[in-house]
């Protein structure tokens, strides 16, 4: 499958390359923004080059994914990704997962990058459900998730094991029947 690059108003989403460790690990080494991202904090830049190479495998897995990096056009600064993972061909379905560092929390560009992601999702890859699952207590994401049309469906118990801790998390699901397609200036470039 090709990896295509999205563009918003804002924002591009675009595959990740080598050269993005750094950038990667302020994030992903950032105690408070990695609280509900379901591992734990990378320690190293060795850490964040091996999540590096897990993203950029994706797509190349038995059961595939894409996970894209999150660039402000403005400055081209790398301020996290999202992606799905999870994808079952045959049931048409797959799961979301998401991080933003915390320099660009409150401004409403993940649920750019999101809705430019399920526009392209539903239009390409033709899923009829899309899964998300966090944890209770991030308030922040449940709401995000909401805003873009994801119904609660429940709680799964103790499904998450990150900070030496099982954590239950929240099971919510978009299809594709309900999907509004609000968001305008998605570009895709497949080269």
């Amino acid at each position: 499958m090709d990896f295509p690059e999205l563009k918003t108003d804002r924002l591009i989403l675009r595959p990740f390359v080598a050269s993005d460790a750094a950038e990667l690990y302020a994030i992903h080494s950032d105690v408070e923004a990695m609280r509900w991202f379901g591992s734990n904090p990378a320690q190293t830049l060795e850490d964040a080059e091996k999540i590096l190479q897990f993203f950029m495998a994706l797509p190349q897995q038995a059961v595939p994914g894409m996970r894209w990096a999150i660039v402000r056009r403005a400055d081209l600064q790398l301020m996290g990704s999202c992606g799905f993972f999870k994808w079952d061909r045959a049931w048409h379905n797959c799961q979301i997962g998401y991080e933003l560092g915390r320099d660009a929390w409150g401004q409403g560009y993940m649920q750019e990058a999101l809705g430019a992601m399920l526009d392209w999702l539903f239009a390409h890859v033709r899923l009829n459900r899309i899964e998300a699952r966090v944890h209770p207590l991030n308030s922040a994401s449940l709401k995000l998730l909401g805003k873009l049309g994801f119904v609660v469906e429940g709680t799964q118990r103790e499904a998450g094991y990150w900070h030496d801790q099982y954590h239950s998390l929240v099971l919510l699901s978009l299809l594709a029947a309900e999907f509004a397609t609000p968001r305008t200036g998605v570009l895709v470039n497949n080269g």
